[in-house]
């Protein structure tokens, strides 16, 4: 699976680095942030199974 993209990561980091104190990111983020939104996903999967519904809302986030 393919969520997560590398550049937008760099991106996103230099806009919430508002002091501009982190200045690159390293290539085990991506698989690391992979990996959480896949198990945000799956609890999130789980919850809406658990009500009774085919549809994934956000709070199931």
């Amino acid at each position: 699976m393919a969520l997560i993209i590398k550049s937008n990561i760099r991106k996103v980091v230099k806009d919430l680095d508002k002091e501009n104190s982190v200045s690159s990111v390293a290539d085990e983020v991506e698989m690391t942030l992979e990996r959480k939104v896949e198990d945000i996903l799956i609890e999130g999967i789980k919850r809406a199974k658990a009500n009774g519904r085919r549809t994934l809302q956000a709070r199931d986030l």
